[in-house]
């Protein structure tokens, strides 16, 4: 395999590197849907550590963290290096409408996937609309009847 060197393409890279470094957490790309009776986000997290993922519910705010430890070893000469280590995290307002005690999540193939059920209270539902009838009312002004006492 023949290695060519391009320095500005070496040059892109070491500045990619110096930004990046500065930067807090790394951006996670993620799909959210619903489907049915719960919302599906899913996040790509290649090459993370399983144990390194952490899904927390502070409220109505979901947090999603995962760290990718940068592989090194000793001798190691890189000829190329552009998959970034570090912290990966996202942050979502959930809202009312989420049963926050039934959410769950799972990792498999480099995806996090993390379903958010629909709150019972949030759920479309029917209303019965009552039609004619005799509904009892109650007339206030009646002066109040007052109990025979000897």
């Amino acid at each position: 395999m023949a290695v060519v060197f391009d320095p500005f393409r070496e040059l892109d890279r070491v500045a990619a590197q110096l930004l990046d470094s500065r930067q807090g957490p790394r951006f996670m790309p993620i799909d959210l849907y619903r489907d049915g009776d719960h919302y599906v986000m899913t996040a790509d997290l290649p090459g993370i550590d399983p144990g390194s993922i952490d899904v927390d519910v502070d409220g109505q705010v979901l947090t999603v963290r995962a760290e990718r430890s940068a592989v090194s070893g000793e001798g190691v000469k890189w000829l190329a290096r552009e998959r970034s280590a570090g912290t990966y995290q996202r942050q979502f307002n959930l809202g009312d409408g989420v049963a926050t005690e039934r959410i769950s999540a799972h990792y498999d193939n480099g995806v996090l996937s993390v379903v958010i059920p629909v709150s019972e209270r949030a759920k479309p539902r029917k209303v019965e609309v009552a039609s004619g009838g005799s509904a009892a009312v109650i007339d206030a002004t009646e002066a109040p009847v007052e109990s025979a006492t000897a």
